[in-house]
């Protein structure tokens, strides 16, 4: 991906962070002329299972095309007061690679991120609760090869920006949604040659439950 354009989807995504979090903020003053702002009780412990795809942001390497790959992300958090928690995820990503021209089957290519997280709660709107979460972490990146080829792409800095959304079936239950970028952008050493031009980043598209307690 052309480095303006990429430039350009993160401020867009930083953006559209910065704006539902004051829209939501905002919201969640304006209800009633009350302070009502937060979403969640303190000293909560919040449990995520979830599931779901990820295609990649752009092409992985030069002569190279991917699957939309799967993924599965889990999740505890704590919350400190009404509105911010702190916890950890654990997310496993795999994607299949091809070489483009004269085609070839290279194998696939799984990460699994660990990712120190903090989560913004500003409001409620009914049974829905609106979120938005940021991770640091690692990306420990493996390839298991299909060819001749072999491929070590390089663990890398983890910085994902996540915003989604509970609904509470009950005060303990779940159904959560969530869509995020996660930034997987490093090198691979392919037949001994280190290839600087590697990038898995990538949006993610999550659905599954939550527990509270």
């Amino acid at each position: 991906m052309p480095m303006k354009l990429h430039r350009s989807i993160m401020a867009g995504l930083l953006f559209a962070a910065l704006s539902l979090s004051i829209l939501f903020s905002n919201a969640a003053f304006a209800q009633d002329g009350k302070d009502t702002f937060g979403g969640i009780e303190p000293g909560k412990w919040v449990l995520g299972m979830r599931a779901g795809f990820a295609p990649l942001t752009q092409q992985l390497s030069g002569n190279t095309s991917t699957d939309v790959g799967s993924l599965v992300n889990f999740q505890a958090m704590y919350s400190l007061n009404r509105w911010l928690l702190v916890g950890m995820m654990l997310e496993w990503e795999r994607h299949a690679v091809d070489r483009e021209r004269p085609y070839l089957d290279l194998g696939h290519q799984d990460t699994v991120s660990v990712l120190p997280t903090v989560e913004l709660r500003p409001t409620n709107f009914g049974p829905i609760s609106p979120y938005l979460n940021m991770s640091m972490g690692v990306n420990v990146n493996s390839f298991g090869e299909n060819s001749r080829f072999q491929i070590s792409p390089s663990n890398t800095f983890a910085w994902r920006l996540g915003w989604g959304a509970d609904y509470m079936i009950t005060k303990q239950f779940a159904l959560n949604t969530e869509m995020a970028y996660k930034r997987n952008d490093g090198h691979a050493t392919v037949n001994g040659v280190r290839n600087d031009d590697w990038n898995a980043s990538s949006f993610g598209f999550l659905f599954g439950v939550k527990l509270f307690f």
